[in-house]
């Protein structure tokens, strides 16, 4: 028996209890977490927004050391440290074969699997494959990535998706160059991530837009040279930062229409504003087509950051090492398990930037 935070069922509170974890079957690996990251996309799942089985256990940003290994895995053994990946990717269809592993069409299935059981048998779900809410898991072997016995592992827990998200977004999907203006709207997790990524490859004008004032000594930690509330007069602030043109890019890491909209509309002609939030189904961004056309800009979806963990994880790991990102700058708070239900309501009210729990 472990102890991980259950959501019995979409809407309800987290709450702590007792689950059993059967053995690796063929192709799994059992991990003890270290530490798991609260990650928006949790609360996403939580909620509604997006579709998750019940009951299940969240949380899908995590890092440990592997207990045991079922039949036929080769890739980690018992005592390896690892950080959970949880959007595994198959290899073999179109889009893996046309270097888009972050959009694998058997990613899905990962994340509909059972995993382990309630105290009274009740099967339970992994959120998202991973099950990091829990002090241990079981996750297939492709959801595993080996991490150097030197590598911090609370740290690295932040890696596995708002650092490879926000970062990769910065320099995968938007190709970010040294001295063009960025705009980051939203400072949670995965928009300090792509403040940090901004600084990373040379950034000149790097502004973080919130709601909250309290949040401006964490985005200029993250790297942020500019702070600017998101209010009815935040695209024109944004403009007479940037030379009256606009952000040569802008990056949406709320997940709402209004901020996309806004996001858009501060990106210069010719610019790109690439969406990191995830909406409800139920909102609506309207365009007049000529703003296309007049613009010249770009408007993207990114997920997971374009990454290719293979290639991605390693970079980022050396500039952990060298110190150029930090994870720990992402961190506002440090709990434990019990205060998990807690961690997704201070996200809500949006307090704070990641909190990350320590087993």
């Amino acid at each position: 028996m472990t102890r991980a935070a259950v959501l019995r069922s979409v809407g309800s509170p987290l709450a702590i209890e007792e689950i059993h974890l059967p053995a690796p079957a063929e192709g799994e690996v059992h991990v003890r977490l270290a530490a798991a990251g609260v990650c928006h996309s949790d609360l996403s799942l939580a909620n509604g927004t997006l579709d998750q089985p019940v009951p299940a256990v969240l949380g899908h940003e995590g890092a440990g050391t592997v207990v045991a290994v079922g039949p036929r895995v080769t890739n980690v053994r018992p005592g390896d440290h690892v950080l959970l990946n949880w959007s595994p990717s198959c290899g073999s269809c179109w889009f893996c074969l046309h270097g888009e592993p972050y959009l694998c069409e058997q990613t899905a299935k990962a994340w509909q699997r059972r995993y382990a059981r309630l105290a009274d048998g009740t099967p339970l779900y992994a959120g998202l494959g991973t099950a990091t809410f829990g002090e241990e898991t079981i996750v297939p072997s492709a959801a595993v990535l080996s991490l150097p016995p030197t590598v911090n592992l609370e740290g690295a827990a932040l890696l596995g998706c708002a650092m490879l998200t926000g970062i990769g977004a910065v320099i995968n999907s938007a190709d970010v160059k040294p001295g063009e203006s960025v705009v980051v709207f939203g400072t949670g997790g995965v928009g300090l991530s792509v403040l940090q990524g901004a600084r990373l490859v040379g950034a000149e004008v790097v502004i973080g837009v919130d709601l909250g004032a309290d949040k401006e000594a964490l985005a200029r930690t993250n790297g942020a040279t500019d702070f600017l509330l998101a209010d009815d007069q935040v695209v024109r602030r944004i403009r007479e930062r940037t030379g009256g043109r606009g952000a040569d890019h802008a990056f949406e890491c709320v997940g709402s229409a209004a901020t996309i909209r806004r996001a858009w509309s501060s990106t210069r002609r010719g610019g790109r504003t690439t969406v990191v939030g995830i909406g409800g189904k139920d909102e609506t961004v309207e365009f007049h087509p000529q703003e296309f056309f007049y613009s010249a800009r770009v408007l993207s979806g990114c997920v997971f950051g374009s990454t290719d963990i293979g290639r991605d994880l390693p970079r980022l790991l050396d500039h952990v090492q060298a110190g150029r990102i930090r994870p720990d700058d992402l961190v506002t708070n440090r709990i434990g398990l019990e205060e998990a239900p807690e961690a997704l309501a201070q996200m809500i009210a949006g307090k704070g930037a990641r909190s990350l729990i320590i087993y």
